[in-house]
């Protein structure tokens, strides 16, 4: 078969006529320019791969030759991948906003458009009215970015439709690429408006501005759900580690970053240590930002007699709020207005340290294999001390990056590299043992099994005063899911009905510590739904001897684990 392949390959072969003109394109005589200096000379040379003629100067940053990049530079790649994209089809949207939810690049999108962004738009494009109180002025629009998509979609098999019909379907993209300067125009140019719905609901945390976008993670991803989610709720103040893995290949592969900055200047910082330290770098970055706070303190304390009474009785209400977030969101603007107007001598020195005056989200993000093997001597540090940071494991189960090996997150039975004949151990309990410390703040979610829950968790994870751990199931394309990755959430929402994996959360502050968000799980259904995947349904042939055994191990190893969470929250 394989010599026949070859032969019919010899025979298929087609002339493809070439313009020459495209030679100069190619060696960037004619490269289309963007007018940002940094964009024309320094990212579009190394995608161009003339990176080799770049001089060491072209790789500084503000002057800095220390590795960083610009943010706001993945959506002007325009790298125009996809053959099919969603078009909008607005008479069958309900406006529940699931499409931009789960899209894993930010490249579909919800908007509330006022009149004088509709003036000003490029084109004319079809809008919706909105639903809900407030909102009588607006406009509402499902925008795809047909030029950044890279046509998964997973947003298509997501959107639930009006009366049996579907609000997106997949098109050819040279259909939809005249509405590429609309993308642009609409998110770039207008305001996102979260204040008229609730941003603990789907729809609401839609209308936020994900500071995440365009990145370059497999289409149909099941991580990077997760990681623009949590961009959209904390990216204005986050400082982001992030472990070597998938996380750091997508979130960082120079010349470009998918994170943006907003208006203002705000945004995530994020940096990328060693695959076996990511958690004590982040702990680092918390403990420096704590440095940073009590020495802002002390400085304010000592300076607040010689304010003015409005100033001083600022300075007393930022400080009593110091640490929470929220209110120093309130009070920061009005303390640096009021110092800006002082005439104490202290005031000035105070406003070179504007930049700390809100407190910083700290994230430290990775993969499993990070958290449950090469890093878990520092994650497990990091939770058995007390600081104020939060830990998100996007759970594939498996080093994706690294060519699926299998980690101590794969699941007994599947098949990985190193456990070629299904895995013989079982996967370990990392949320359990991270509970037992007492102290810190533990989930366990899958966005396509709970969307609601998902938010929630991750929403209590950031307002705990401690060490917060949010585990995230996130299908791989090393799974072999049936369907492809556009099923990803409904791969979510299956295991989750058979046992599969658990949704829970463990709120140390809270009158009954745990809750277990899905207490009926139909455990004979677990063989099913792994056969879906080939990772699981290859077992037979590549182990037949143990299969079975093996199988039937994973169901029992489900649960009991689901046994054991519910006899603890019962306790």
């Amino acid at each position: 078969m394989n010599f026949q392949a070859i032969d019919l390959g010899k025979e298929g072969l087609v002339e493809v006529k070439i313009d020459p003109e495209w030679a100069n394109i190619v060696l960037g005589n004619t490269r289309k320019t963007t007018g940002d200096e940094y964009f024309d000379e320094h990212v579009a040379m190394i995608n161009g791969l003339e990176g080799y003629d770049l001089p060491v100067s072209a790789f500084t940053t503000d002057g800095l030759i220390d590795g960083s990049m610009r943010n706001n530079i993945t959506f002007k790649e325009k790298r125009t991948i996809a053959t099919q994209v969603p078009k909008w089809i607005p008479e069958n949207c309900i406006q529940c906003g699931f499409c931009s939810f789960v899209c894993p690049h930010g490249t579909i999108r919800t908007f509330l458009l006022d009149e004088n962004e509709m003036k000003n738009a490029p084109m004319e494009f079809a809008t919706l009215q909105p639903n809900g109180k407030g909102v009588e002025n607006l406009r509402y629009r499902v925008m795809v970015s047909p030029d950044n998509c890279v046509g998964c979609s997973l947003c298509v098999v997501e959107c639930p439709g009006k009366g049996g019909q579907k609000a997106l379907v997949m098109t050819d993209v040279n259909e939809q690429l005249h509405e590429a300067p609309l993308a642009e125009y609409i998110y770039k140019q207008t305001t996102y408006k979260s204040e008229y719905f609730p941003t603990d609901s789907i729809k609401g945390t839609q209308f936020l501005m994900p500071y995440f976008e365009v990145s370059g993670a497999c289409a149909g991803c099941g991580e990077t759900p997760y990681y623009k989610l949590v961009t959209q709720l904390f990216g204005s103040d986050m400082m982001i580690s992030n472990a070597t893995g998938c996380t750091s290949i997508y979130c960082g592969s120079t010349p470009s970053t998918p994170f943006v900055t907003d208006k203002s200047g705000k945004g995530p910082a994020w940096a990328n240590s060693l695959f076996e330290d990511n958690a004590e770098f982040g702990f680092g970055m918390k403990v420096a930002q704590e440095f940073k706070a009590r020495q802002l303190v002390e400085r304010l304390t000592e300076a607040q007699s010689s304010f003015e009474p409005e100033l001083q009785s600022v300075v007393a209400e930022y400080l009593a709020a110091k640490g929470n977030r929220n209110e120093e969101k309130v009070i920061a603007p009005r303390m640096v207005e009021l110092l800006k107007a002082s005439k104490s001598e202290a005031a000035a020195p105070l406003l070179e340290m504007e930049r700390d005056f809100i407190s910083k989200s700290v994230w430290i993000i990775g993969g499993d294999g990070w958290a449950y093997d090469i890093g878990f001597g520092g994650l497990d540090h990091v939770i058995a001390n007390s600081l104020n940071v939060n830990i998100l494991i996007l759970d594939t189960e498996v080093y994706s990056n690294t060519g699926g090996q299998s980690s101590k997150a794969s699941q007994a039975a599947s098949i990985a590299k190193f456990a070629a004949g299904g895995k013989p151990t079982g996967k370990k309990d990392l949320g359990l043992m991270a509970m037992m410390y007492g102290h810190v703040y533990v989930a366990s979610i899958a966005m396509g099994a709970n969307r609601v829950q998902t938010i929630k968790a991750l929403k209590e994870a950031e307002a705990y005063q401690g060490p917060s751990v949010v585990i995230a199931y996130s299908p791989c394309i090393e799974h072999g899911i049936k369907g492809g990755l556009s099923n990803h959430q409904i791969t979510q929402k299956l295991a989750v009905e058979c046992g599969y994996w658990t949704l829970y959360r463990f709120n140390p502050d809270a009158e009954k510590p745990l809750t277990v968000d899905y207490t009926k799980p139909d455990f004979s259904k677990f063989r099913d739904f792994v056969m879906t995947e080939t990772r699981y349904n290859q077992l037979p042939n590549a182990n037949p001897f143990e299969a079975e055994a093996l199988l039937e191990k994973a169901a029992s190893d489900a649960e009991k684990r689901f046994n054991r969470l519910m006899k603890l929250a019962r306790d």
